[in-house]
């Protein structure tokens, strides 16, 4: 590939001080798994599927305003056929580019991405026991997971995350087991609260599980600690050479004041905030104008103007 030239400071800098370093791409709301806890990225009902153009002159415009990280997500990216293009088209302007999958279709393909161009990725992995891993997905494909981590390690898609979304009475008791797992294939294991939104929603009293209290064991235990831009959370370094994160947005105003990122719906909206639907900024009616750049860059603009964070903000939560 090319390389990509030196982007410039970000411009985009909302009400609250915070200034937007990262584009979230869903590509697609197909998936080929049926989550309890799916949030579909904030999305419904979508209109149809932005193409491989459309994504990269986006992609060209946020980074003409300083966007330096776009991470692909889904539904499941990885049905998509044209799934390398569009990488490239991101790729061709962008610094970074890295995915969310669930990893049951990455084996055979890891390297493919490699060489359009995608530099990690985020693997999502609810349980490493095959009958709960089933009850959540509704699929029986911890194997093909599995296989598709190891795949993505071989390619060099590090470094790679393994994303477990905490389940009450399902999954809950299984930390030490990816604590171990993820050590031993090399990955980054972050523990993440479940959202009360879409799906997570139906399931929230009975799933829902504070975290809080497994954040502070693992401060207690880890031998070196580091704190993130992204999110304000901590990375904790265990003496067995595992490295665990905590991903806690419910309820916790620091976790919406530290965040850095805008979303792209897989049908051509721009969502400044995953929980909230009343500030989305349409960008389909722009991709065939006569401006597409100066108009796009507007639309981004605006949407950075609309956004506020959810948690911790009177009136909202």
């Amino acid at each position: 590939m090319a390389s990509v030239a030196p982007h410039p400071p970000t411009t985009l800098v909302d009400p609250y001080g915070r200034e937007i370093e990262t584009l979230r791409v869903a590509v697609t709301q197909r998936c080929d798994f049926h989550c309890l806890y799916c949030h579909r990225e904030g999305e419904s009902n979508p209109r149809r599927e932005l193409t491989v153009g459309e994504i990269g002159g986006i992609a060209a415009a946020a980074v003409s305003l300083g966007i330096v990280r776009f991470k692909i997500t889904g539904g499941e990216p990885l049905l998509r056929e044209d799934l390398p293009d569009v990488v490239e088209a991101i790729a061709s302007h962008a610094e970074e580019v890295s995915m969310t999958t669930n990893g049951s279709r990455l084996e055979g393909v890891a390297e493919v991405l490699v060489e359009a161009g995608l530099g990690r990725v985020n693997v999502s992995l609810p349980s490493l026991r095959r009958e709960v891993f089933r009850e959540i997905t509704g699929v029986d494909a911890l194997g093909r997971v599995k296989r598709g981590v190891e795949a993505a390690l071989d390619a060099g898609l590090t470094p790679l995350k393994i994303n477990v979304v905490m389940l009450k009475g399902l999954n809950s008791d299984e930390v030490p087991a990816f604590v171990e797992y993820s050590r031993e294939v090399g990955a980054t294991l972050q523990l993440i609260e479940l959202q009360p939104l879409r799906r997570g929603a139906t399931v929230w009293r009975r799933l829902h599980l504070d975290l809080k209290p497994l954040e502070e064991a693992l401060e207690a235990e880890a031998v070196r600690v580091e704190k993130r831009r992204e999110q304000g959370r901590k990375r904790y370094h265990l003496e067995d050479g595992a490295v665990v994160e905590v991903v806690r947005p419910t309820s916790n105003p620091g976790f919406c004041l530290h965040c850095h990122r805008l979303r792209l719906t897989s049908d051509g909206y721009l969502k400044p905030c995953l929980m909230r639907d009343d500030n989305l900024v349409d960008l389909l009616p722009l991709l065939g104008s006569g401006n597409p750049g100066g108009s796009m860059r507007e639309a981004f603009l605006e949407a950075v103007r609309r956004r506020r964070p959810y948690w911790g903000v009177e009136g909202e939560g």
